[in-house]
């Protein structure tokens, strides 16, 4: 901890820490220092001078001393004893002088007019100021902080400065956002921003015809700047010159917190709704322990599917003579009840969504158990259950070990196998700031993704050989002694065991087995084992299903062995993607495990919660969604109950999921839009959005968040977890009687200890990371810190197996498409299309030199790359990194046009991901491709 000191505020004695700016000490002390150019969570900057103070502190003898001049509270750190005035005549006047010259430049008919209040849009300016000049025609009215400044500095109607208007034309074309730079103050807020926390840099500061402006870094677009739409740059600016294309001129008449629905990262976020009962825009807020103040293309700019009422469910459906028809509640509850009953036992299996709440999935699968006698329930979002289920059998939790925040302080951070910049957006802004400030970043990708661009190393092994690689870092560091010896024995058991094991990864083996040079594992080696904490994160994305789970295990391992275990900052994060992912296994939505991982097979753990349920459970294992469809298929699943849509429906994942429907008995449905699913169905029941209602969701740091309601019904829908207990009392099932969402997170939670000291009272004021097992207790951000100081924890010995094999005759090759924000290396075009901005450039494909040497391909040749899903034409360069694999980057920029673009209601939901693909490529004959 930071010894405090004391200073002095207008006479007040406030209490800080020597890392502190005067401008921070003040805030703490809720004394008010008006600023522009400042914003919590960046360096100080002292550009727009508002922020002046008077101050004095003691020299070494104890004489006070000014400071020269009037400094800027926020670049001015705290000294013991100092004396800081902050708003005296000479001040007040020189912040006034100061505002004088910023308006100078900025319309401000409306910013110094004592009738502000009482104007609307539609008045006649008494003063005759231009429309254009005036507040009630910017975006920003009423969320200004250029107007509230005004207002509190109390500036003079008439400046004594002319007014000069840019005259600038408005940036309008590029996705969800648009630049009016005659409202800019040039604070610099958005460029630093996008630098210092985003990492990004796609903004920049620019000089035209002698002005300082803003624009893009490169180029004339965002699209090829770099930028990842994340949208902090609207977040930040202080006046109406960067703004939210949508709803950019409507007024919020209230503000709700929630919690974004789009992944697990679980960011907080503030609900605008206007009078139209319509959320117009999310916020954030830099408090927020799961993203403080950091949100993605996702949260910022894909949750308008809320105020989607003209293609929502907003009535029961219910299917007669091959017709669905609409009709009441009760018709509708009755007929799902009476068609359930005939499907008992493991016929009967239920879906639900990671958009569901903790409530939602409790009962889902409390229902599918108590009422339906089946094990056969999952959540639709688990393709990767290997990801976590090692992590409980070798270390207890089947959960991430440490905060994501955590991640800024890592000194070394291993990320294998993820697209995490798009799929878990804000976990990469930690990473990228540790990158930054010189951690050890480490990438094993075949893809080229944005994390790989800030890597010191990106390795590229051959596909299936993850395994192979981590035992062969693991090798290195036992060989050269570079792992934490304390922890190992203090910590590790059965470490001779994986020792022995290692021996087979000789290094020759392994460099064949992978297709890396040594000296590229032994650096990664190093890098991570040096650098301390480090940290391991995980998706696995590249990876076939049989070969994960020893993945997982060996990265484990590598963990342990250095040390990164229970401590801050290092740790262990399973990158797994659907938003109550966590939340949904915690509550029992596996058809392995109970509530609280106990397994299904358990008798003693079965009985308890039997007892509490007063009900008796199946003892199999159940059917989870990666063996839905074939169970379908062979007749051992004849009713499916789905809780809300998953892209995983319809992209493959699951096989043919939607014929194999057609062949079910009874398809019940409860969703917020008709899909694909909704057309089959004998019921559809029409569900709540996550702004409509009340729940919890656990997100990937095990944190456990509150929703709130923020928007009114939009048609007759209900939330997911009382539609289930109507079910189950029409069923005559007992122990569904609950009147609110409360009420069914108070019975789960008394069902498992690291749950029971979590209520809605204490979420309504905090959040709280499990386990929490006592109502006094703060929660656990870091897990085993306490259990290893009187625990081991059992290493894994590990096997080398070769690779599998790359490709067949159809398709012998395999392609790692990537994608990344930005490639300066290669030209682009921007081009304008009915006013948008669209992204245009040659694709190009990476061969390796012996591939194309067997396929007379040469440098820059038109070759067409053949895949199961499609595809394309490109120019070849001869740069591959393996033998058998193809490799083609795109840019962000053209996957977030491709979005707008995009007319179905809920976009967000079905963007493609990366996985690799067989693939086949041929060289074009000239003219070939044109024809």
């Amino acid at each position: 901890m930071v010894d405090e000191i004391t200073i002095t505020i207008d006479g007040v004695e406030v209490q800080t820490t020597p890392d502190k700016m005067v401008i921070q000490a003040a805030a703490d002390a809720g004394i008010y220092i008006p600023y522009l150019c400042y914003y919590p969570g960046m360096k100080p900057f002292g550009a727009c001078r508002m922020c002046v103070v008077t101050a004095e502190a003691p020299d070494r003898e104890g004489n006070y001393r000014p400071l020269p001049g009037s400094p800027a509270s926020c670049t001015t750190p705290v000294m013991p004893g100092m004396r800081v005035t902050t708003n005296s005549d000479d001040i007040v006047q020189l912040r006034r002088g100061i505002m004088d010259l910023l308006i100078s430049e900025h319309p401000h008919g409306c910013l110094t007019c004592h009738r502000i209040d009482l104007c609307g849009p539609s008045d006649i300016c008494l003063r005759h100021v231009s429309v254009n000049d005036r507040c009630v025609i910017c975006p920003k009215n009423e969320r200004c902080e250029l107007k509230d400044t005004v207002r509190f500095l109390e500036m003079d109607m008439e400046s004594p400065l002319s007014y000069n208007n840019r005259n600038l034309p408005l940036a309008v074309s590029d996705p969800y956002w648009e630049m009016d730079m005659n409202l800019c103050i040039v604070c610099a807020r958005c460029v630093r921003v996008c630098d210092e926390v985003r990492g990004d840099s796609a903004l920049t500061l620019l000089e035209r015809s002698d002005r300082v402006l803003i624009g893009t870094s490169q180029g004339t677009s965002l699209l090829e700047s770099g930028c990842e739409f994340c949208g902090a740059c609207i977040d930040v600016c202080p006046t109406g010159a960067l703004v939210e294309r949508k709803y950019k001129w409507d007024k919020a008449v209230d503000t709700v917190k929630s919690v974004c629905p789009h992944c697990p990262v679980g960011c907080q976020m503030n609900l605008e709704i206007d009078k139209r009962n319509r959320l117009i825009r999310p916020t954030t807020d830099i408090h927020a322990p799961a993203n403080q103040g950091q949100v993605c293309f996702k949260g910022k700019f894909g949750l308008d599917y809320v105020n989607n009422t003209r293609r929502r469910l907003k009535k029961p459906l219910v299917r007669y003579r091959d017709e669905l028809e609409e009709v009441s509640w009760p018709d509708a509850l009755d007929f799902a009840a009476e068609r359930l009953v005939k499907h008992k036992g493991d016929q009967y299996a239920v879906v639900v969504s990671p958009r569901g709440t903790n409530e939602d999935n409790y009962i889902a699968q409390k229902f599918a158990r108590v009422v339906m006698g089946s094990n056969n329930v999952d959540v639709s979002s688990n393709l990767r259950p290997e990801l976590t289920a090692p992590l409980r059998d070798m270390l207890g939790r089947a959960a991430a070990t440490n905060p994501i925040w955590d991640l800024e302080q890592s000194k070394a951070i291993l990320v294998v196998g993820s697209n995490m910049t798009e799929e878990q957006n804000v976990i990469g802004v930690p990473i990228k700031k540790a990158a930054q400030a010189g951690a050890n970043l480490i990438v094993i990708d075949q893809r080229e993704t944005e994390l790989s661009r800030y890597a010191k190393v990106w390795l590229r092994p051959l596909p299936g050989s993850e395994h192979a690689l981590i035992g062969g870092m693991l090798r290195i560091i036992f060989d050269e002694a570079l792992g934490d010896h304390e922890f190992q024995r203090t910590s590790c058991d059965n470490l001779d065991a994986l020792k022995n094991s290692l021996w087979s990864f000789d290094m020759i083996k392994v460099e064949r087995a992978t297709g890396l040079p040594q000296d590229d594992i032994r650096e990664a080696a190093r890098l991570f084992a040096r650098g301390k904490p480090g940290a391991i994160l995980y998706a696995l994305e590249t990876l076939e299903p049989t070969l994960r789970e020893d993945c997982v295990r060996a990265l484990a391992n590598l963990a342990l062995v250095t040390g990164n275990l229970g401590k801050p900052s290092a740790g262990l994060y399973p990158l797994f993607l659907g938003a109550n992912e966590q939340g949904s296994k915690d509550v029992g939505c596996t058809p392995e495990f109970l509530p609280g991982y106990h397994a299904v097979a358990d008798a003693e753990v079965r009985g308890r919660i039997a007892r509490a349920w007063n009900a008796d459970l199946p003892a199999e294992q159940g059917i989870g969604i990666l063996d839905l469809t074939e169970a379908i298929e062979s007749g051992r699943i004849t009713a499916l109950h789905i809780i809300g849509d998953s892209p995983n429906f319809t992209n493959g994942e699951l096989g043919s999921l939607i014929e194999a429907a057609k062949k079910l008995k009874f398809l019940l449905v409860q969703d917020v839009f008709p899909n694909e699913l909704t057309e089959i169905a004998d019921v559809v029941l029409p569900s709540m959005t996550f702004a409509d209602r009340d729940g919890t969701y656990t997100n990937i740091e095990r944190r456990v968040q509150l929703l709130n309601p923020a928007l009114g019904p939009k048609g007759d829908e209900d939330v997911d977890w009382r539609i289930i207990c109507q079910i189950a009392s029409r069923i005559g099932a007992q122990g569904f009687d609950f009147t609110n969402s409360e009420a069914v997170f108070d019975e789960y939670a008394g069902l498992w200890e690291p749950y029971a000291g979590i209520t809605y009272s204490r979420l309504r004021r905090e959040t709280l990371q499990w386990p929490c097992p006592a109502a006094d207790m703060p929660g656990t951000p870091v897990l085993y810190a306490e259990y290893l100081q009187s625990h081991k924890i059992a290493l894994s010995p590990m096997t080398l197996v070769d690779p599998p094999s790359l490709g067949d005759e159809t398709y012998p090759f395999v392609l790692a498409r990537g994608r990344v924000l930005n490639q300066p290396e290669r030209s682009i075009d921007i081009r304008e299309v009915r006013g948008r901005n669209l992204v245009e450039r040659d694709d190009v494909v990476e061969v390796h030199p012996d591939d194309a040497i067997s396929l007379s391909i040469g440098e820059g040749d038109e070759v067409h790359v053949m895949h199961p899903g499609g595809g394309f034409y490109a120019k070849a360069t001869l740069s591959g990194a393996q033998r058998g694999m193809l490799s083609l980057t795109t840019l962000f920029g053209q996957l977030i046009t491709d979005i707008e673009r995009d007319r179905s209601p809920d976009p967000m939901l079905k963007i493609d991901g990366l996985p690799l693909v067989p693939a086949s490529i041929v060289k074009v004959a000239v003219g070939a491709a044109a024809d």
